[in-house]
């Protein structure tokens, strides 16, 4: 009878620690993501652009972005940390990587919001 009230109490207070964490609202890629990735990186990251002719990245499609560079994906779905898109948008990485290069940064808003679509699978919907 205790290990049973001991059960209940160690899954009621998991349920309350799960209700209260804070989970971001479905990303969606095609209305939120691509929109920005547009205004921010498309300018180098196509054929015939900077950043594409040095990396092999395009960022015209979804299909392409998950292709990654000639050296492999810059996205892991899942892991916003493990994920090098994020990490160079977001400063965490060498300066000299860093982007958008020669142009403004990224609100923070909308690093998060790359963030959270990584994190919740970086899925083309």
């Amino acid at each position: 009878m205790r290990a049973i009230s001991l059960s209940f109490l160690l899954a009621a207070t998991a349920l309350l620690v799960a209700c209260g964490q804070k989970t971001a609202p479905t990303v969606s890629f095609n209305q939120q993501v691509k929109p920005l990735l547009t205004q921010y990186c498309l300018e180098c990251h196509q054929p015939g652009g900077k950043g594409y002719e040095k990396s092999g990245l395009s960022m015209l499609s979804y299909d392409s972005l998950m292709k990654g560079t000639r050296i492999g994906p810059v996205i892991t779905p899942g892991s916003a940390q493990s994920s090098t898109l994020y990490r160079v948008i977001a400063g965490k990485a060498d300066p000299s990587i860093q982007m958008p290069h020669n142009r403004e940064a990224l609100a923070a808003a909308d690093v998060q919001l790359i963030k959270d679509w990584i994190d919740q699978g970086a899925k083309n919907n």
